[in-house]
């Protein structure tokens, strides 16, 4: 079957100004649609973006989030025109309005990284600041050649605040260190050596090819005890590990009692496809 093709039974899912979502059957797709601006982030693309991640959230036939960028980018981070043009502090002491307009930022990755859904990012050319952030926020991230990620905004005088603790979590300390301090940008051959992604691609047929096989594997799963066990994979960088022994057990237990675990187990002893896995 071919996801990357589509068919005409994609419907927009919602009228957003820099993103085009759409869902055909199991898998949404979500491009950032700013292609002139290589799609760097304005606050309304960050608040579009949160919105679309809680949508996805809450609809039930959706399976698999895809996220991409137009025009051969993935997302070069911040606006640079916007960040610009910052007004100034209140004179009369009262807090900063843009602080939490920039901290809504890392509410939208955490939302992206909380999906019950699969989620896979398609990383070409740029992704850097919050792009690259969001590239961490993936499950399954796909490389093509020409991806290039990296923490530049020191170089121009502030950071890349919202994306930190997901760059730590997917790549460690000590990589996010030297890339902090030194500004360097990393070509895609680095970032699949570095586990940023799994797959590194050369063509757009072969990220389409790639990208199937991807679906096809995640829509072998049933839904949710993908959602459970991606929950518990991400409890483990906050929890105590008894605690995630703890909720792991639980959480099995009730899988198991429902009704598609049972249609599962017989499933596989019969060498079939149980009922989730469309064919």
């Amino acid at each position: 079957m071919n996801f990357a093709a589509g068919d005409a039974k994609k419907a927009a899912m919602a009228a957003y100004t820099s993103l085009d979502v759409t869902r055909c059957g199991p898998v949404t797709r979500l491009t950032l649609s700013r292609p002139a601006r290589r799609n760097a982030l304005t606050h309304a693309m960050m608040l579009e973006l949160e919105q679309a991640f809680a949508a996805v959230r809450d609809d039930a036939e959706c399976r698999v989030l895809v996220l991409r960028g137009a025009g051969g980018h993935f997302c070069a981070g911040g606006d640079l025109d916007a960040m610009a043009d910052m007004p100034p502090r209140p004179a009369n002491g009262a807090d900063d309005p843009l602080v939490p307009a920039y901290r809504q930022f890392g509410d939208a990755l955490l939302a992206l990284n909380t999906l019950p859904q699969a989620t896979v990012s398609i990383v070409e050319g740029s992704a850097v600041g919050g792009g690259f952030g969001m590239a961490c926020c993936s499950d399954v991230v796909i490389l093509h050649a020409s991806a290039r990620f990296g923490v530049p905004e020191p170089k121009v005088g502030f950071i890349p605040s919202q994306i930190i603790p997901f760059l730590v979590r997917r790549l460690g300390e000590g990589v996010v260190r030297d890339l902090a301090v030194t500004g360097r940008v990393i070509d895609a051959a680095e970032a699949h050596r570095l586990g940023i992604g799994r797959h590194l691609c050369a063509t757009a047929a072969e990220i389409d090819s790639t990208l199937d096989a991807v679906i096809e594997d995640i829509l072998r799963l049933e839904p949710q005890a993908l959602a459970t066990v991606k929950d518990l994979v991400l409890a483990c960088a906050a929890r105590d590990d008894h605690a995630v022994l703890d909720d792991a057990a639980e959480r099995l237990v009730g899988l198991l009692r429902r009704p598609q675990a049972s249609l599962g187990i017989k499933a596989f002893m019969a060498k079939t496809a149980p009922p989730w896995v469309k064919g």
